[in-house]
């Protein structure tokens, strides 16, 4: 894409079709399977967006002990019965911690690859990147566990509230020294990056001062943890209850120092909103929501024309999360056709949506053993193409959403696109087996799921608007359905009677292994193009 298109935030009037329902999907969910598209075809744009707005109202029961017990524990955690929740279970124990962080990454990874259709998953992994701590720092896994569930519960809810929680959240206490912030020494670093990468950013109309820093993190001093009772506390004899005073940049607001027991909460407070109150703290959000769900490149066309009329629309609404997302999914610029395929996928969004688009099959939910063994193998799929979840490579988050001038080309070197081709041609091919049970792609129920898969030139053009967001050409097609259904046959007759009595007589099994042959070569053929790794 030369460059981002001129369009802006005025509400989508064009048309509303197959196309554009999966261009949305793909943007909001990890995938768009055949079932989620048809699931939105007979709603509005507007019912489709208010739909994925609103994720369930249930929290997904919590990660649980599917592991054994490393035998180096010096506190093992025998007290805990496998299949049930070690989360409320405090335990120090390092080689305990190590076992339970990696059972957390786990289950995210079912949560996402059962996710409903909303953006809740979507979402958490947005925040998660935004706000990013690292398991391997922050090492007690309550701690770990409890701020991924403060991540997922504030997802789509209010950013003043969210930032709130962060702050003196026990995991981001420990990610960036808070717990040892105190009156006697200061430590900068939360209050640092609270303005450079979590609300205000450091663009060229952040124009906070070091002398910012060092006031916040006197604000910042008094909490501590408690890993007996998995949370922080305040402090008041850690405290610095002088007043602090803030830069022009932030109207030379003055913090009045407290010394009741809610001084931390109350000076925090004002805190937050103080810089939330600069015109630059919601444009570097809106900022960061466009890079998610659109693309890296914000010129100043798209600075004018989406993010200060999206600043707007956040600050008018009190920071609320949904009216901003809102206008954003339902405005020209996301329809906008040089917008579908400007994204690399993200490793999440490329094993995930895999996953999710042909349906893969998984064990009964009951079968807890075998899903995480199923989702760890998941894990450490992503983990070796650069996107460890939990486990972002520093507090910026993932470079693919930061840095200049690459961005989302990081997710692709000659390192990992060869390990994305293995892991699509694994589950075409082979499939991946974990006691008994085998990940693995089902050609002919996948393409029973396609409109008319009878027809070798709509069952491959089904293929390719499902899978791709740019279009091959006629040319491509006819090579592709010459080559690979019709076998080098010249009539589509050829496929459509193959296909017919394999729908008719699955047990003739000449013709049935050439049937699933060819659906298997197409689709494997199709993963390996370079449009397939664009959304």
């Amino acid at each position: 894409m030369a460059a981002p298109p001129t369009s802006g935030l005025s509400p989508y009037t064009g048309p509303w079709t197959e196309n554009e329902i999966t261009h949305l999907l793909k943007r909001c969910l990890f995938g768009a399977s055949t079932a989620d598209i048809a699931f939105f075809k007979s709603k509005t744009l507007a019912n489709t967006v208010a739909t994925l707005l609103t994720p369930a109202t249930t929290s997904p029961p919590p990660p649980v002990k599917e592991y054994t017990t490393p035998s180096t524990a010096l506190s093992p955690d025998n007290n805990i019965a496998a299949g049930t929740t070690w989360v409320n279970d405090p335990n120090n124990d390092g080689s305990v911690d190590s076992v339970r962080r990696a059972s957390f990454k786990k289950w995210w990874m079912g949560l996402m690859v059962n996710q409903d259709r909303s953006l809740l998953e979507k979402m958490t992994l947005f925040w998660h990147n935004h706000f990013s701590t690292e398991t391997n720092t922050v090492a007690n896994s309550q701690y770990i566990y409890k701020h991924h569930a403060m991540l997922r519960t504030n997802a789509l809810g209010n950013f003043r509230t969210l930032a709130l929680q962060v702050t003196t959240d026990p995991a981001m206490l420990v990610y960036l020294n808070g717990q040892y912030n105190t009156a006697a020494a200061p430590d900068e670093n939360y209050g640092r990056e609270l303005q450079e990468l979590f609300t205000v950013g450091k663009g060229p109309g952040s124009l906070y001062t070091e002398d910012d820093v060092k006031a916040a993190a006197r604000v910042l001093t008094g909490w501590q943890n408690n890993s007996t009772t998995i949370s922080s506390s305040f402090n008041v004899k850690r405290h610095d209850t002088t007043d602090k005073q803030f830069s022009a940049f932030y109207n030379n607001t003055v913090i009045k120092g407290l010394s009741t027991s809610t001084a931390g909460q109350t000076e925090i407070a004002a805190l937050i909103d103080m810089i939330l109150a600069t015109d630059e703290s919601p444009k570097y959000i809106c900022r960061c929501l466009y890079r998610w769900f659109i693309y890296y490149d914000i010129d100043d066309t798209v600075e004018t024309n989406v993010i200060t009329p999206l600043a707007a629309v956040f600050r008018a609404n009190n920071f609320e999360l949904i009216p901003v997302l809102s206008a954003l999914l339902q405005s020209q610029h996301f329809f906008d056709t040089l917008i579908p395929g400007s994204q690399i996928k993200s490793p999440v969004d490329f094993v995930v949506g895999l996953c999710r688009e042909f349906n893969c099959s998984f064990p009964a939910a009951g079968d807890y053993a075998d899903n995480y063994g199923l989702w760890n193998w998941l894990v450490g799929i992503i983990t070796n193409m650069a996107q460890n979840i939990g486990d972002p490579p520093n507090v910026s988050g993932w470079p693919a959403y930061y840095q200049e001038p690459d961005y989302y080309e990081l997710w692709l070197n000659s390192d990992i696109l060869p390990k994305r081709n293995q892991y699509s041609d694994t589950l075409v091919l082979t499939g991946y087996t974990y006691n008994g049970h085998t990940l693995k792609i089902d050609w002919g129920a996948f393409a029973k799921t396609l409109s008319n898969p009878s027809d070798p030139n709509q069952l491959l053009l089904d293929c390719i608007n499902l899978l791709f967001r740019i279009p091959l050409s006629d040319d491509a097609r006819t090579t592709i359905k010459t080559d690979i259904l019709l076998g080098g046959q010249i009539n589509d007759t050829y496929w459509t009677t193959a296909w017919s009595d394999y729908i008719s007589n699955p047990a003739d099994t000449a013709n049935t292994t050439t049937v699933l042959g060819r659906l298997r070569d197409l689709l494997k053929y199709l993963m390996d193009l370079s449009e397939y790794q664009l959304i």
